[in-house]
């Protein structure tokens, strides 16, 4: 395969800021204090200390740092943990940036319950106008700490950033709403998910609206099917007793997946800005037909069952393969393919939007887009072209015009600098996170079959039903995770 990389990541998200900006008429103040509540647990351990470090280096972040968790924990114990976070997670450590953070970093610790703990907070806070508030504990002490912040009198002109998973279904979504407008407009509320930090996420939707030879394509008279797959080559990593509660169909395809599959589908926007953006998105998930259990197939892999914490007989799926239709002019008939899962041959994240075949009897290939989301970034386009030699033969190509690697902390950087800055573009939105819930209702807590595979396997050959029609699953082998090949799984 012939490949043209082109461009860097740096310069193309200014340009991809200058595109996408905030609602226009909406003027955000910067936050002007981080209220980080967790700030002992492992989620700003592994990202958040690093990501705070780095802001720092750039320039962006400049303000007090009040951690709060109830540990039992002294000042001097929070900064041994930043230190160690940043030497195991952080990369280059810049000593001199790292001083500048232990001056901005205060320490609160006690119950969320206690009254007394958010008195502290309010006076740590001091003169600041517009504070965030990061909730990085687990999705269980949401409405504590959310009630306790109302209560407290700092909720004025704050914003509150929420960790997924934002529930844990349809009803538990819309009680958490519920709470955080009690407290927070919703212009206030950031849902995080770091997948949609990444610069792949808004490389796609630079590509996709700055370029006008995609959108005469982009619709069901040239698409003949969009597969999606989200693998991990890991299994639970000692997660076994939280991921028996989740599954991946809660863990990836209710935020991630269907957050992808919107910017994959939306219209273009009336706008570029935030607000218009989300509308297009909210467009395609009330467009997006309830998923049925006949159109599921769900795995888990051998030896799950004897994680620690995992049930003996736990129906949880490692993973899932599903197929989806979306009711629009422009998608109608245009199958969208996922999967996504555990203990896969590889960790990677694709999309391949596979083009009709022309009406040519002697053309035996297809020409597609392929977007290489992770771990590295590869936006590309195959095509086919004579061979060389007297015959008249087609032979693929594929151009890449982006080719990099990614970094999951500089997801959470750039998500941490766009809530303190109210640019809400990377975040969903109430009624999105509702139509989220809705849509994975049906094949929520249902009897499915749970398939057993093989670690190291693309899950249950059960799964190729669903993509039977189209001429199968298009895999990825350890060498084209990396970028060098591709290869289509062989039917058995």
């Amino acid at each position: 395969m012939t490949r043209q990389s082109v461009g860097d990541l740096t310069t193309r998200r200014k340009q991809i800021r200058s595109v996408f900006s905030p609602s226009p008429g909406r003027k955000n103040n910067p936050s002007d204090a981080l209220v980080l509540f967790g700030a002992t647990d492992d989620l700003a351990y592994k990202k958040i200390f690093p990501a705070l470090h780095s802001m720092i280096r750039r320039g962006v972040l400049n303000v007090p740092i009040i951690g709060v968790a109830q540990a039992g924990w002294t000042i001097d114990q929070l900064r041994d943990r930043v230190k160690a976070s940043l030497a195991e997670h952080g990369g280059v450590v810049n000593q001199g940036v790292f001083e500048r953070m232990v001056e901005l970093l205060q320490y609160i610790d006690g119950d969320y319950n206690d009254p007394a703990v958010f008195t502290q907070i309010r006076e740590a806070i001091g003169a600041a106008a517009c504070p965030a508030c990061y909730l990085a504990v687990p999705p269980g002490l949401f409405p504590t700490v959310v009630e306790s912040i109302g209560r407290s009198g700092f909720a004025n002109n704050a914003r509150v950033i929420v960790e997924k998973p934002f529930g844990h279904n349809l009803a538990a979504a819309r009680d958490l709403n519920r709470t955080l407008r009690t407290v927070f407009p919703e212009p206030s509320v950031y849902r995080i998910d770091r997948y949609l930090g990444k610069d792949a996420v808004e490389n796609l939707l630079f590509f996709r609206f700055a370029n006008t030879f995609i959108e005469p394509t982009w619709n069901r008279n040239y698409v003949e099917n969009i597969q999606i797959t989200m693998a991990e080559d890991c299994g639970v990593d000692g997660r076994g007793r939280s991921y028996d509660e989740t599954g991946t169909i809660r863990d990836m395809v209710q935020n991630s997946i269907l957050q992808l599959v919107a910017l994959l589908a939306m219209a273009p926007p009336e706008n570029m800005d935030a607000e218009s953006l989300r509308d297009e998105q909210a467009k395609i998930f009330h467009a997006i037909s309830p998923l049925e259990p006949s159109n599921l197939v769900r795995g888990q892999f051998r030896g799950y069952r004897d994680e620690p914490g995992v049930a003996p007989d736990s129906q949880v799926e490692t993973f899932a393969a599903l197929r989806l239709a979306i009711r629009s002019w422009r998608w109608a008939g245009v199958p969208f393919l996922i999967r996504a899962g555990k203990s896969l041959p590889v960790t990677a994240t694709e999309v391949i939007v596979t083009l009709r075949k022309p009406p040519l009897g002697n053309i035996t290939g297809r020409s597609y887009f392929r977007f290489r989301l992770g771990p590295d970034l590869s936006l590309s386009l195959g095509a086919l072209v004579k061979k060389p030699g007297l015959d008249r033969t087609a032979m693929p190509v594929e151009l890449s015009m982006v080719n990099k690697p990614q970094d999951e902390v500089a997801a959470y950087e750039q998500l941490l600098t766009d809530a303190m800055n109210g640019d809400a573009m990377l975040f969903m939105r109430d009624d999105q996170a509702e139509t989220a819930w809705a849509i994975v209702a049906p094949i929520l807590d249902n009897d499915t079959p749970v398939h057993q595979y093989d670690p190291g396997t693309w899950g249950p050959e059960q799964a190729n039903r669903l993509t039977a029609d189209v001429g199968g699953w298009l895999d990825l082998d350890r060498d084209y995770a990396k970028g060098i090949a591709a290869t289509r799984r062989k039917k058995s």
